[in-house]
């Protein structure tokens, strides 16, 4: 039996320890199809008030938001303080429970490129100044980074592990048009192939289960990401949260959540057609709360995993 490669593994051959994501939620960050400078409402399966799960904390400062063209920052020390205090508490956690010896501090929760560029360099700079901190992991929008911070995190990457997380979601632009995602799939091919042309990481996020696609549909997705030259991957099935405009159709039966055998199915071609030097960061996803509507079997991630391995077994792979 073969195991993937995963993102796990990838760290310990680079590292030779244990090294653990430290996931950070900063307050003020927003997205530009939330705040209205593409679209209005965020993409239909978004909670906008949501919070990071790996921190439990809400946004702190309401009503304030940054976006690439702010000209000031009022809050900027409020921002570095919680991002002190986040990868401190989380850190600490990870050594006690798990044995973690380095980390990578992910700004995980919307747009971390959505900023003006002396804030992105400001909070960048203090992530890689905690003790044992061998790189940064941002998550963002392909419509929402620049050169400069492009040009900025080549430069940090001479010396540290510097990931560029982007949500492709579907290479199709009329399903990116029913989640009002706000940009084309032109355009993620376009920031993917100038990040990695700077040297970067790049990890890309896969969405199975978008409204009125087939099978077909999604392995086209993921083809394109492996040309594209994405360095790892993350797999998400489409889950329904309540307050979200996804929500609405799934009550109004306009759209039907993926199934669990069509998830596994879909899940399985997309890995045997990944080449080798891809590694896998997730292969699932979901919510074990009220908040969750459909489909139930996105609730218990134990289980998931069982049943994954399960059909990755018949293939003679685990993960």
């Amino acid at each position: 039996m073969k195991q993937i490669y995963t993102f796990g593994n990838y760290l310990k051959n680079k590292f030779g320890c244990k090294v653990y994501k430290v996931g950070i939620n900063i307050s003020g960050f927003t997205c530009p199809n939330i705040d209205g400078t593409v679209a209005k409402g965020g993409c239909t399966f978004c909670e906008n008030d949501s919070f990071s799960a790996s921190t439990g904390e809400a946004q702190e400062l309401k009503g304030f938001h940054l976006n690439l063209e702010s000209k000031s920052n009022p809050n900027l020390q409020k921002q570095l303080e919680q991002l002190e205090y986040q990868f401190n508490t989380i850190s600490k956690r990870q050594v006690s429970e798990y044995g973690a010896q380095k980390f990578i501090v992910y700004f995980q929760s919307f747009t971390n490129t959505y900023a003006p560029f002396e804030t992105l360099k400001a909070l960048y700079d203090k992530a890689l100044s905690f003790d044992n901190v061998v790189g940064l992991s941002i998550g963002t929008r392909s419509d929402s980074i620049t050169e400069e911070t492009l040009e900025y995190l080549a430069e940090l990457n001479k010396d540290k592990e510097i990931w560029i997380e982007f949500g492709i979601q579907s290479v199709y632009d009329e399903t990116l048009d029913k989640i009002n995602r706000g940009h084309s799939s032109q355009n993620v091919k376009e920031w993917i192939l100038k990040t990695k042309a700077k040297g970067l990481h790049v990890c890309g996020h896969l969405i199975f289960g978008l409204p009125a696609e087939s099978q077909e549909m999604m392995l086209e997705t993921s083809r394109a990401a492996y040309e594209w030259g994405i360095d790892s991957v993350k797999y998400h099935p489409l889950y329904v949260v309540k307050k979200t405009a996804l929500a609405n159709d799934f009550v109004k039966k306009k759209f039907t959540p993926i199934s669990e055998d069509d998830y596994l199915n879909v899940l399985v071609k997309s890995i045997q057609m990944k080449p080798e030097n891809v590694s896998v960061q997730r292969v699932t996803a979901g919510i074990n709360d009220d908040s969750l509507l459909s489909p139930s079997w996105c609730r218990d991630k134990n289980t998931q995993i069982k049943k994954i391995n399960g059909a990755l077994k018949k293939i003679e792979l685990k993960y």
